[in-house]
């Protein structure tokens, strides 16, 4: 896999974003940029291709191209297809790294003896193409973003720092990934699998002692062991998923907050409101008209 090595010490600019969505089948035409343009899939499959290298864009992927580079669609869409896009500059010329380099230079900034190096640390690394494990992350961060840049009272450097932002999550959690596939720690694998089956499963009606049984764990014991390695209550984990996938829909569907607490698992309504209220300070509807503009095309 191949990454781009950016450097934020400046933030990205970005130029214009939106979500594209077509009822009839579709064909991204052929064509070359002066700037980078992020992909995140959402509905049905885009068929991309950058200079020689192709990608099935599907829900939740990601696909970064870059400036003065050939991209176009190689095979129709099926109607249906939406995704998101935004555009943006980058004040630093990026570099074009592999995934052992960016490895090796991680390492060298997170080892204990040079934690310090983390303040000074300015860089990034995008994957050309990605599927991030929480993709809810992303897409809550490009909603408030395209919100910002479409409010009448809209400050560029708004945009431009949660862009930022957002790519920066891109970055921690394409590096978590590479950690985890190379990582040789038996209780780091253990948690990462855990997190990841909760996070898969967190809109199904999930316990910790549901969590206990799949791992044959018991259920204090595993509550204990996540802890001592999270630093985080086992059933906080559990809410902040549901939680999550709730403001994803809140930002991204029409569903009534009685829908979306039966889509993340929580037949009670009350306690669901309530719950969001204690981890976000803030009601679902609250959350929902904080962020609502943003811009469709579909051509």
């Amino acid at each position: 896999m191949e990454y781009l090595k950016f450097n934020i010490s400046t933030p990205f600019q970005f130029t214009i974003g939106g979500q594209f969505e077509s009822d009839y089948p579709w064909t991204h035409a052929e064509r070359m940029i002066d700037t980078y343009e992020l992909i995140i899939g959402r509905r049905e499959t885009l068929y991309m291709q950058q200079e020689n290298n192709r990608h099935e864009v599907n829900s939740g992927d990601i696909m970064l191209l870059q400036p003065f580079h050939h991209h176009e669609g190689y095979e129709e869409c099926h109607s249906g297809i939406a995704f998101d896009w935004l555009h943006f500059h980058c004040q630093h010329e990026a570099e074009l790294i592999d995934e052992e380099t960016v490895i090796r230079e991680v390492a060298s900034i997170t080892t204990t003896s040079e934690s310090i190096h983390l303040l000074k640390n300015t860089f990034i690394y995008i994957p050309l193409f990605f599927s991030p494990p929480n993709v809810d992350r992303v897409n809550i961060q490009f909603r408030q973003m395209m919100h910002v840049a479409n409010s009448a009272d809209y400050n560029a450097y708004a945009a431009h720092y949660l862009l930022t932002s957002l790519l920066i999550e891109v970055s921690q959690q394409a590096i978590h990934h590479l950690k985890k596939l190379h990582r040789g720690g038996n209780a780091d694998n253990k948690i990462s699998d855990m997190m990841e089956w909760i996070r898969v499963h967190a809109t199904d009606k999930l316990s910790t002692q549901d969590v206990a049984e799949h791992f044959n764990y018991n259920r204090d014991y595993l509550s204990r062991f996540f802890k001592q390695n999270t630093n985080m209550n086992l059933q906080q984990y559990i809410h902040r998923q549901k939680l999550l996938k709730a403001k994803e829909l809140l930002s991204r569907s029409n569903l009534s907050v009685l829908q979306i607490s039966q889509e993340v698992g929580i037949s009670d309504e009350k306690y669901f409101m309530k719950l969001f209220k204690v981890y976000e300070g803030i009601t679902p509807t609250e959350f929902r008209r904080a962020y609502y503009h943003t811009y469709i095309n579909n051509s």
